[in-house]
């Protein structure tokens, strides 16, 4: 399996990040290879993968380094640079555009797994994939970022409240599938045949992407490491709760939809950032449902959490009348 000897500094010293850019290579990754796993992201890739596609279609060579560089089981390095926080997405991408192509093609290579074909030998594949990815951001992220970010943030806040219950193993068993801590500082990172590393004295982050796409990648001269990992939202409405059409007539839209929302427990903060809300209007939401049975709540740590009681469960799965 692939996992690293994570120092006990290094994990004290992780911290959670968002990278505009990672948003963008995981849209893009899911546009090249990833499927549907429900109607609502069925209709996502409908709206926008003919749009991609037909970017495409007039570029085959970026085409041929997308599927090379995005489409394995190990993407091209210099399309996954390490982030750090704090950068914006032009100078993300700098590091991406700026890549020197003789990098550019060892590390598509790797991913593709031999030698490079005659169409992919050039000295401007950088500068395309940047091209590409600048597409992605403004056509299909930059439009759709509020909502996205609303999403990472309360995957930030709840990752926090795992942090403070549990330590940082509770938070890393739940971050991706594959992933989990071994114990005597072994987090393991993929279940592939990776030989281990170790980690000491360096920085790690953790970078929350809507798309359910996810990687590692390090800077090993910069000694920075980090995990993308797929947040709880998804790239498409798959996200906003189904509300059924009786329940909303009888509680109000808004309410009804934070009443979906506490299939597992979760602070107001996390609400708000999932529904787009404000606090005051979540806080008489959760009132009125406690009120009326529907919801509990309990206290974890400092956070107080809201969860579906059975009657709202009962009332939540009620067939149409």
């Amino acid at each position: 399996m692939g996992w690293w000897q994570v120092g006990a500094d290094t994990l004290a010293a992780g911290r959670f990040v968002v990278s505009e850019l990672s948003e963008a290579t995981a849209t893009l990754q899911a546009l090249e290879c990833g499927t549907a796993a429900n109607p609502a992201e069925r209709a996502w890739f409908e709206a926008h993968r003919p749009a991609y596609r037909q970017r495409l279609a007039g570029d085959p060579v970026t085409a041929r380094l997308v599927r090379t560089g995005l489409g394995g089981h190990w993407n091209a390095d210099f399309l996954t640079p390490t982030p750090t926080g704090g950068t914006t997405f032009a100078q993300e991408l700098a590091q991406v555009r700026e890549t020197p192509p003789e990098r550019a093609r060892a590390d598509l290579e790797v991913s593709g797994g031999g030698p490079l074909p005659a169409a992919l030998r050039r000295s401007d594949l950088p500068r395309r994939a940047a091209g590409l990815l600048e597409w992605v951001w403004e056509s299909i992220v930059l439009p759709d970022w509020p909502r996205r970010r609303r999403i990472i943030d309360a995957d930030l806040v709840a990752r926090a409240g795992q942090l403070g219950r549990g330590g940082w193993a509770a938070a890393l068993d739940t971050l991706s599938p594959g992933m989990r801590w071994l114990g005597d500082s072994r987090l393991q990172v993929n279940p592939r045949a990776y030989p281990p590393r170790e980690l000491a004295r360096v920085q790690l982050v953790f970078v929350p992407v809507t798309p359910r796409q996810g990687w590692v990648s390090w800077d090993a001269e910069a000694r920075r490491y980090a995990v993308v990992y797929a947040c709880s939202g998804t790239l498409s409405d798959a996200d906003r709760p189904v509300v059924p059409d009786g329940l909303g007539r009888l509680l109000g839209s808004s309410r009804a939809v934070v009443l979906v929302l506490l299939d597992r427990p979760r602070s107001t903060t996390e609400l708000v950032g999932l529904t787009g809300q404000g606090l005051g209007s979540v806080g008489r939401h959760l009132k009125v449902l406690l009120d009326a049975g529907l919801a509990g709540r309990r206290r974890s740590g400092r956070s107080v959490l809201y969860f579906r009681t059975e009657a709202g469960d009962v009332l939540l799965g009620a067939p149409p009348g």
